[in-house]
């Protein structure tokens, strides 16, 4: 019995020795497997977070006014533009609230929609063609049921674009874009002024994007052969060439001085900080 005990007791301690590293083993599969289901959370929470960074809201409103009764003949392109305008942008992931020939309180109800949409990783467009007046270094959106006698008339009757860029930023927009396409003749000023004073110089705020259809003072006179006005046509030229807004909006400008001889020339002001992009399909757009 005694010679047979080391015999057994060698056998016991390879057993537990096994047992031991089988033992051993499983525990460190099991951390192994917690450890990349930890790390897989962790990257799918950072590929979420990278994505909603990314793809904030894409906010555009759209106003397009050619009816205006105080005009000897109606305005056919702002409309045009309007439509034309939306469908682009729609294509290129923009919820787009479009609104024609609007009067003073479809302008204020539009705009009440656009701020209660506004989130703060938005992206906010606003397009307004028609007719436009400056008073008080300010450029005023003229609707098409305005009552306008005197300067004092356009500061009630019209909506100031930077106090709507103002309102913009106050809602906590990411970025801005503005085009304004009314350097035109209107039939107001003649009763208070001696000659059309344009549009005053649209001041970019805080990452802000702006595009006018001329230089600051400026007026233009429609072409009568076109659906759509020179800026808009150019402009949706452009759109999906490059992702980049200020990359539109600058060879916007420079096209439309190239091909005018240096008669029209849009102004752009920036402001921006970041790429804003106005394509999404980057792939398809040139640089």
């Amino acid at each position: 019995m005694t010679a047979r005990q080391p015999s057994l007791s060698r056998r016991s301690a390879v057993i537990a020795a096994a047992l031991l590293c089988t033992v051993s083993l499983a525990l460190g599969a099991h951390a192994a497997l917690n450890k990349r289901s930890i790390d897989g959370g962790k990257a799918d929470a950072v590929e979420q977070g990278a994505m909603s960074a990314g793809t904030g809201a894409r906010l555009a409103l759209v106003i397009g006014n050619g009816h205006y009764p105080d005009a000897n003949a109606p305005l056919a392109q702002p409309i045009n533009d309007a439509r034309a305008l939306t469908g682009a942008l729609r294509r290129d992931g923009f919820d787009v609230d479009i609104v024609e020939d609007a009067r003073k309180d479809d302008i204020s109800r539009a705009i009440e929609r656009l701020k209660s949409r506004i989130k703060p990783d938005s992206v906010v467009m606003l397009f307004f063609g028609g007719f436009a007046i400056q008073s008080g270094r300010e450029s005023y959106m003229i609707p098409v049921d305005a009552k306008i006698w005197r300067e004092s008339d356009v500061r009630r009757e019209g909506t100031s674009v930077e106090r709507v860029l103002d309102a913009v930023r106050e809602q906590g927009a990411r970025a801005k874009l503005v085009v304004i396409d009314a350097s035109r003749r209107n039939p107001y000023e003649r009763r208070f002024r001696s000659y059309s004073h344009g549009l005053a110089p649209i001041m970019a705020p805080a990452n802000a994007l702006i595009l006018s259809s001329a230089t600051p003072g400026q007026v233009l006179d429609d072409p009568k052969d076109q659906a759509n006005s020179v800026l808009v046509s150019e402009l949706l030229n452009q759109l999906g060439k490059s992702p980049s807004a200020e990359a539109v909006f600058n060879k916007t400008r420079n096209a439309i001085a190239r091909s005018s001889d240096g008669e029209q020339v849009p102004s752009v002001s920036s402001s921006l900080v970041e790429d804003i992009r106005l394509s999404t399909d980057v792939a398809n757009a040139g640089s």
